[in-house]
């Protein structure tokens, strides 16, 4: 049974940072391409990050780069996101997410599901 579970996420003021991680089981880690989407209320669900499991090439949401940072360590089969200059629009419950293959940010392409952790950023 494959379980992805997210930790790390908070309430910050802008300006501030989080780092967020998800750790998997049940399916071998380093043959899935890993991802991060969000969620505000209201919202649809977003794309915001994804880390190839073959070679780490990444992949962001404008609006993210050079803000967010996306890693993985094969070894603990758990992936990271490093969340600096946060904005109050970047508030919403995060979800990491694993795929076999795919189109990389669209939410279909992935099988399993986190849980989701909250992101809440204040003025």
């Amino acid at each position: 049974q494959v379980q992805l579970v997210e930790f790390g996420g908070g309430s910050v003021q802008a300006g501030g940072s989080l780092r967020l991680s998800c750790t998997a089981s049940g399916l071998t880690f380093s043959s899935y391409d890993m991802a991060w989407f969000r969620q505000a209320p209201g919202n649809e669900r977003e794309f915001v990050a994804w880390i190839s499991g073959s070679d780490g090439v990444t992949a962001y949401l404008d609006s993210v780069k050079d803000r967010f940072t996306i890693s993985k360590f094969n070894g603990e089969n758990t992936v990271f996101l490093r969340l600096d200059s946060l904005r109050t629009e970047d508030t919403g419950v995060y979800y990491c997410a694993a795929s076999g293959g795919g189109i990389y940010n669209r939410a279909a392409s992935y099988a399993y599901w986190g849980q989701g952790t909250q992101v809440t950023v204040s003025s």
